[in-house]
């Protein structure tokens, strides 16, 4: 038998229920009195029909319970009942004492249950073989009963003293085992919902890791609400949560209402223990009661606890019924050290909760700021209105897409988690915020001439300035009868040339077709013509203008000016600082001059509106994106939205910008990301430059891009997945989508 076998076997009787109680006999003294009670022995003999009766009737007239029994049934003995010591009489015979020993050793350590033998003085040697078998005494014979008896007696007290020891010792290791078990289930519970980031799973586990504690029947949770009550959030029954909500305070008097026991611990922040419900005259109880009598239920015992951190008020309360007795099952009152328990584990709770909403808040505030931001820039241009929105639509659309593909390029892509898609989706919100620091007037130039204001109308002005110069010419050779037929004729000749000549410079100005090398000598022609100008032209200038004036030679009046002019003014010095950062690693070729205002440059633009550079200022939003996002502090789930939001414009040639990246390090949301932002441009109603195209014009540009700009195979999934069409259905107007069929615009791919 093993130690903790004895341990258990010995524990329940300690060192009083080990023996048959009595009154000290007088004048006993020593280990004799201090037993004081019949000590069990167990006497083994050669033949227990003959004992020595004499040794037998002594030690029962000594307060010894004795029993006489063979070698063979002194192991089942011991093994049918508890005995203080065993007494082998080997002067009467027994041989296998020695072996005996040795059994009784197997089952049965010396610490608990001491063994003497009786033997002759002569046996020296089976002496020594008894104490090596593990014998606690050995006694000579002839001996005095009065010495075997004290002898006797003073083993069984040492069995009793070193039982009573290992009793309290296993009963104490027990209690120690339990309530480190108990605490280092409360421990793991409390870092488990520190780490949760779901609300429902971490009121849960705080309402079942609770009831565990209290071991308890039953368990609700309520939580305080912002109009200052306590709402039912939680139960382990599985009826319905109740609807109605208990005010803290009584809206007449504003006092707390403590008639409520929940109510209680939630105003006063402190723990409720509860032994009888039925005999409570502190709180109102009667919805108890009247639960019990609908359910057939019967609460007797109940305990509320405050959810609260250390030293901060309550956002709910626990309220646990009826604590079982582990044992029995019996409803007994909560057990205190439990309750100190649940205390620690409901403030750890509110602490863990407290947590999860301001990461929660955190959370709502940097998806607002991010939406606010992109609004800020959509809001900043009426002409690219609602772009930073119906960007990341698309790109989401298309990242869904390429996760839910089995087969084919994207069979191995995916998103495996949300935070992957949270991460996705702020970058494509965020792919537009460099915009903040371009100038509108660069974003929404329609015109060659425009910055401000479109400088068409000045230029107008000088041509009104020629035509009255011609009317006047005309007037004046009337008056003086100079005016012949052949003037007339060309006076008219110079009026319509006039004319076609504005009727150029306004076309022009459009930028809607490419400019060929007699268009802009034609240009060059025209604004050689010269005009007159009679008003100081550095009258009303801020002082910037006039510094920006400072070396021209000031004209005396009235002075020839050409009709269209690039002047030194019109050049605009880039600051020194105005440089991208070399750390970035961008490549991109910065134009010498912030802007050229010249009026000829501009009008000379071979496309579209922008001069070079305007389209780096353009362009200049992804530097401005790419600094902006890399800078910003994101938590470790979110250090790809740089990424993200700052390679659309980058190409599979490796040609794009702001860093001339290639195929290889761009990754398939990059590629999605690239898709989605020209598809939006192309098809967008609100661009002052351009018309929107028709669904068939954006798809016939996007597969001409594929390949060298565009990933193809990104662009084909677009079409196969039918997230263009569903795209144009929910953001197109109707006469643009004219596409049903995609398999016309499907892109060649060439891997390898």
């Amino acid at each position: 038998m093993r130690l903790p076998d004895i341990e258990r076997r010995f524990a329940p009787r300690g060192i009083l229920a080990s023996t048959y109680m009595d009154e000290s006999m007088p004048g006993e003294t020593g280990a004799h009195a201090r037993g004081a009670a019949f000590t069990k022995t167990l006497l083994v003999c050669s033949d227990p029909a003959l004992p020595n009766e004499e040794l037998v009737s002594g030690l029962r007239g000594l307060r010894f319970f004795v029993r006489p029994c063979g070698a063979s049934e002194a192991l089942e003995q011991l093994g049918r009942d508890d005995w203080d010591v065993v007494l082998i009489d080997e002067h009467g015979g027994v041989g296998g004492a020695l072996t005996l020993i040795h059994a009784i050793r197997a089952g049965f350590p010396a610490a608990l249950l001491p063994v003497v033998v009786l033997g002759g003085a002569s046996q020296s040697e089976a002496r020594a073989d008894a104490f090596k078998q593990g014998a606690s005494d050995w006694i000579m014979q002839p001996a005095d009963l009065a010495d075997v008896s004290r002898r006797l007696a003073t083993l069984a007290d040492l069995g009793r003293l070193r039982r009573q020891r290992a009793a309290e010792h296993g009963y104490y290791r027990a209690k120690l085992s339990a309530r480190s078990s108990r605490l280092n289930g409360l421990i793991e519970t409390c870092i488990m919902m520190s780490m949760s980031r779901d609300r429902a799973a971490l009121l849960q586990q705080l309402l079942s890791e609770g009831r565990r504690l209290l071991h308890c029947d039953g368990a609700t949770m309520y939580m305080v609400t912002d109009q200052e009550t306590l709402r039912f959030e939680l139960r382990t029954r599985s009826d319905p949560l109740p609807s109605v909500q208990i005010p803290l305070y009584d809206s007449q008097t504003g006092r707390p209402n403590e008639n409520y026991v929940s109510v209680y611990t939630a105003v006063h922040n402190c723990s409720v223990r509860i032994d009888d419900v039925y005999r409570e005259t502190r709180f109102d109880l009667s919805g108890t009661r009247a639960f019990d009598i609908a359910s057939g239920y019967r609460t007797v015992s109940m305990l509320t606890v405050p959810i609260a951190p250390r030293g901060g008020a309550p956002i709910g309360v626990l309220q646990f019924m009826n604590a079982l007795d582990p044992i029995n099952g019996a409803i007994v009152p909560f057990d205190p050290e439990s309750v100190a328990l649940v205390e620690a584990l409901a403030a750890q709770a509110a602490v863990a909760l407290d947590n999860l909403e301001l990461v929660e808040s955190q959370k709502q505030l940097m998806e607002s700021l991010i939406q606010v931001l992109a609004t800020a820039i959509d809001a900043k241009s009426p002409y690219t209105g609602r772009h930073c929105e119906r960007v990341p639509d698309l790109a989401m659309g298309l990242a869904k897409a390429a996760c839910d593909a089995t087969e084919g390029p994207f069979a191995t892509f995916g998103f495996r988690s949300d935070a992957e898609w949270e991460e996705f989706r702020i970058g494509a919100w965020l792919h537009d915020c460099g915009k903040v620091a371009t100038p509108e007037y660069v974003i929404d130039k329609a015109t060659k001439l425009e910055t401000i204001q479109n400088r068409i109308h000045e230029v107008r002005m000088r041509f009104e300035v020629l035509r009255r110069d011609l009317e006047i010419e005309r007037l004046r050779a009337q008056l003086a009868g100079t005016c012949t037929a052949e003037t007339d004729a060309a006076h008219r000749a110079s009026l319509l040339r006039l004319e076609e000549d504005f009727a150029f410079v306004a076309k022009c100005n459009k930028g809607t077709e490419t400019m060929g090398e007699d268009a802009i000598a034609r240009l060059a022609r025209i604004g050689a013509l010269r005009w007159t100008r009679h008003f100081d032209d550095r009258l009303g200038l801020s002082e910037a203008e006039l510094a920006s004036r400072a070396d021209e030679a000031v004209q005396p009046l009235p002075c020839s000016e050409p009709l269209l002019a690039d002047r030194a003014r019109d050049l605009i010095v880039r600051p020194a600082d105005d440089q991208p950062d070399p750390s970035f690693n961008f490549r991109m070729e910065v134009p010498q001059h912030l802007y050229n205002r010249g009026e000829l440059y501009n009008l000379s633009v071979r496309s579209g509106t922008l001069t070079r550079e305007e389209r780096y200022k353009i362009n200049e939003h992804m530097v401005h994106t790419v600094m902006m996002l890399e800078q910003m502090p994101f938590p470790k789930h979110l250090r790809r939205v740089p990424e993200y939001a700052g390679t659309h414009h980058e190409r599979m040639d490796g040609k794009g910008y702001p860093r001339q990246l290639g195929p290889q390090q761009l990754s398939v949301p990059s590629r999605i990301m690239a898709v989605a932002d020209i598809f939006e441009a192309l098809t967008a109603a609100d661009r002052p430059y351009k018309k929107p195209k028709k669904l068939s014009e954006a798809l016939a540009v996007l597969q001409k891009m594929s390949g060298a700009h565009v990933d193809a195979d990104v662009f084909n999934l677009f079409l196969r997945s039918g997230v263009y069409l569903e795209f144009a259905r929910k953001h197109l107007q109707p006469e643009q989508i004219d596409v049903s069929d995609p398999s016309p615009y499907y892109a060649t791919v060439q891997h390898g």
